[in-house]
């Protein structure tokens, strides 16, 4: 039996764009995606779709950014803060942002008002990142036991995460967790 897409609509365009973005922030790229996403969904199901779709769905998410519901710099600045606290490296931060639909400008812009709010410089910002990875992931100086035999796994977690080898290495080859903490505090 097929499922039966509702009728694409502006009032629909405009639910939908409400629905989500009361549950998830979001770019304004971001809401675009996820409206053509529903549009292309009830086209592969044949529910009739209006005229000149991309038009309204512009028009929706102009609607959501001068409500102020969509803000791109609040979003990247949330959004790296989050990011950073998780333990994301510097790069992995912007290609998150990207991949989210943020431009560069507004990227760059996000990244430096994390230095600012930090109070802090990239290269410390990303040491601190780096050991909350590890931390999170229990690698290095948090390994309860057998440290040197998972060295180069750690190396390798930390390399994946985004992080540059001399920092992996400082983090990695730190004697314990106090020691990197006394690192983090130099810094």
């Amino acid at each position: 039996m097929k499922r039966v897409a509702r009728p694409i609509t502006a009032k629909y365009l405009q639910n939908a764009a409400a629905f989500y973005l009361e549950r998830y922030a979001s770019s304004a790229e971001g809401l675009r995606r996820v409206l053509r996403r529903r549009v292309r969904k009830a086209e592969m199901l044949d529910a009739p779709v209006m005229d000149n779709v991309e038009q309204a769905i512009e028009v929706v998410v102009q609607k959501f950014v001068t409500a102020g519901l969509l803000d791109d710099k609040a979003f990247a600045q949330t959004k790296a803060r989050s990011l950073h606290r998780r333990g994301a490296s510097n790069r992995l931060t912007r290609q998150r942002l990207q991949a989210a639909g943020v431009d560069q400008d507004t990227v760059d812009h996000a990244m430096t008002s994390l230095d600012d709010e930090l109070g802090s410089d990239p290269a410390s910002r990303e040491l601190k990142a780096a050991a909350a990875f590890a931390r999170r992931r229990r690698l290095g100086p948090y390994r309860a036991k057998d440290r040197e035999s998972y060295r180069l796994r750690d190396l390798a977690a930390l390399a994946r995460a985004g992080f540059a080898y001399d920092l992996a290495r400082k983090v990695i080859d730190a004697a314990d967790p106090d020691a990197l903490a006394g690192t983090l505090d130099e810094a």
